[in-house]
């Protein structure tokens, strides 16, 4: 159990609303890991949050320098929480590089901690610094508490014998000590995980508990200055339900499985270890009891070729990857669009292009995702927009592919694979089963066979290979409508390409109407956006509304085809702005699509919207409207939306 405080009183001495804390160290600081379990604590102090894991993108830089930090955020709080935070409340910096590369972005006044034992005179020229900013002055903005973590650690653990290499790695369970102190939360669960992690080196274990127990003590003990004193943050009011920490790696394994499941069909999904997707084949690997097969391929060819195969064979394919490797499986694609088999491929985009920011996030592959193929290869396209959001939106990938007989691509990205949320698990009897159907029997005049004859969706029928009766061509070249002979004739393919073409854009008639996420169905502007860009949009909104500017929220799941209403919702507003962490893919589908002066805001620069960027561009927009101060309404396209193209510094 948690030590009690000296001072009672403490507990209640500060009860913000929502707090950020970043934790900033070398790649081999445990940041991540300190993240994670920070991040335990806070649901299991029943706070809403969203974290955002930044890895560097080096396999290994070399210790201490500016390339090889990584940091990991957390927003927390007892309120509705949608986005990591834009600046931190508190920035913990294990070292000068961690320190310099994120102290920018902590809040005036904000607080540091930092240890001093790594603020030596070669850490220091690593991190490009001439002198100790603990010491010049050049931090004077922000509170500053500096001191020893390292020799505080080695004093704890020194008990256990511990080599100075291994006993140095307990600084971040003395550091997490501390945090859980100024944040009043209980050691308890963190002490049992330990003790689980290092049950096979039971001193390894007691090492790290002692080292979690002598950070909580420092902050209860030292004499500080007032500088650290304990934060209570109230647990948020959530409806009753059972909660679970998720990330949206985690959400797309998941709902892939139930996706499934409600397909009735086993699954076989073919993968290839990439940044940041390669945990959906960890997690998938795991879940071999609901018929999933796993299989680790030699290159990304193989691994969606496999997916095809075991499609073809009655189960349902899945493979995943990242922009370099979904460009890899694009032939392969193609080949999935023209036999006309269910198969779901998640692109977890980083930025690009090429090798690019392996560990940062983009929406950069919207193009690839749409377009992004030899030939007219249209396939549905959906996108998630939260870690939680990625269960629901696999189960319809799911769906589309099996119902429509078509590969389906699912879009997430770096921060959503990455991030977590509190998940309320939802109750699997709201989900509409789908079964799978497969042809058994000859479905032409006098007992034929037509492979690719049409239901009322424009699917062709799946058959099994094998089935007594039933056997057909399949293959990469062209067929003949219904018969599924080769046929290349200008005619057939004419048919062909119409009829595929057909199939996808029916897809429109089983989705959802467009809704407005947050404001009214017409007005001045709307902010669209898709994928992740949903929490700094809602917030952004949802802070113009509260100062009475007419705004909306309008978010798209359906990228590909987009849903039937958009249109006409979007042509209600005078204006359309469209935030993405691209250079403005999604804007011009808008525009192609329904001539709208879809207007961009974009970002490319590895690192998420702030909220602040796009209420920025908000009030941008009405700051040049005439008359809009008393409220007055303007003619549309009275004004022109200034030029926002780019959210970068």
């Amino acid at each position: 159990m948690a030590t009690q405080l000296a001072e009672p009183a403490a507990s209640t001495k500060n009860h913000p609303e929502a707090v950020v804390v970043r934790f900033a160290g070398d790649s081999g600081d445990g940041m991540q890991l300190t993240g994670g379990q920070f991040t335990l604590s806070s649901a299991l102090s029943g706070n809403d949050f969203a974290t955002f894991p930044d890895f560097p993108a080096e396999i290994r830089a070399p210790q201490g320098t500016l390339f090889g930090v990584s940091a990991f955020q957390i927003n927390f709080g007892s309120t509705e929480i949608d986005t990591a935070g834009d600046a931190p409340d508190v920035l913990v910096a294990m070292n000068p590089a961690a320190l310099k590369t994120n102290v920018g972005a902590l809040k005036p006044g904000g607080l540091i901690i930092a240890d001093t034992g790594e603020f030596t005179k070669r850490n220091l020229e690593k991190a490009k610094y001439d002198a100790s900013p603990i010491d010049d002055g050049s931090l004077a903005k922000w509170k500053v508490l500096a001191f020893d973590i390292s020799a505080l650690t080695l004093e704890s653990v020194k008990p256990f014998g511990l080599g100075n290499k291994e006993a140095l790695r307990c600084k971040n369970m003395w550091t997490l000590g501390l945090a859980l102190w100024m944040f009043d939360r209980d050691r308890a669960p963190l002490v049992d995980w330990l003790n689980a992690k290092f049950r096979k080196n039971p001193v390894l274990a007691e090492a790290n508990i002692a080292a979690l127990n002598a950070g909580h003590a420092y902050g209860e003990t030292a004499e500080l200055g007032g500088q650290l004193h304990k934060v209570h943050l109230d647990p948020v009011p959530s409806p009753a339900g059972l909660y679970r920490t998720i990330t949206g790696a985690e959400a797309v394994a998941l709902g892939l499985v139930a996706g499934a499941q409600l397909a009735d069909l086993k699954m076989f999904f073919g993968g290839y270890p990439i940044t940041p997707a390669s945990s959906i084949l960890h997690y998938l690997a795991g879940m071999k009891e609901f018929g999933v097969t796993t299989f680790q391929a030699e290159d990304e060819i193989a691994a969606i070729a496999a997916a095809i195969g075991a499609s073809y064979a009655g189960h349902l394919g899945v493979t995943s990857s990242s922009g370099p490797g979904i460009a890899l499986k694009g032939e392969a694609m193609g080949l999935a669009v023209m036999t006309e088999l269910p198969l779901v491929i998640v692109n977890s985009q980083r930025g690009g292009p090429s090798t690019g920011l392996p560990t940062k996030t983009e929406q950069s592959d919207l193009y690839q995702a749409v377009y992004g193929r030899n030939g007219d290869t249209p396939m549905p396209v959906i996108s998630a927009r939260s870690p939680g959001d990625a269960f629901e939106c696999a189960i319809e990938a799911c769906r589309i592919a099996t119902q429509y007989m078509t590969p389906v691509i699912l879009l997430t990205d770096g921060y959503i694979a990455n991030a977590a949320e509190p998940w309320a698990v939802p109750d699997p009897a709201t989900f509409e089963p789908f079964p799978a159907t497969f042809l058994d029997k000859p479905n032409g005049p006098d007992g034929t066979l037509l492979p690719y004859a049409r239901d009322e969706k424009g699917a062709r029928p799946w058959i099994k290979p094998g089935t007594p009766g039933l056997m057909h061509r399949i293959g990469g070249i062209e067929k003949n409508p219904g018969t599924g002979n080769l046929d290349y004739s200008p005619a057939a393919h004419q048919a062909m390409t119409d009829a595929r073409k057909a199939k996808v854009d029916g897809v429109a008639k089983s989705i959802p109407a467009q809704d407005v996420c947050l404001g009214n169905t017409s007005g001045k502007l709307a902010v669209v956006g898709w994928g992740s860009t949903f929490g700094p949009i809602h917030q952004a909104v949802r802070k113009a509304r509260a100062k009475g500017l007419d705004v909306s929220h309008i978010h798209v799941r359906h990228i590909w085809p987009l849903p039937e209403n958009l249109g006409d919702l979007l042509r209600s507003f005078d204006k359309v702005l469209v935030p993405e962490m691209n250079t403005g893919q999604f804007k011009t589908v808008l525009r192609d699509q329904y001539l709208v002066d879809a207007q961009p805001l974009t970002k490319v620069s590895g690192q998420p919207f702030a909220i602040a960027e796009i209420e920025a561009a908000i009030a941008t927009y009405f700051d040049h409207v005439p008359g809009n101060a008393g409220g007055d309404e303007i003619a549309p396209n009275e004004t022109q939306l200034p030029s926002i193209e780019s959210a970068n510094p």
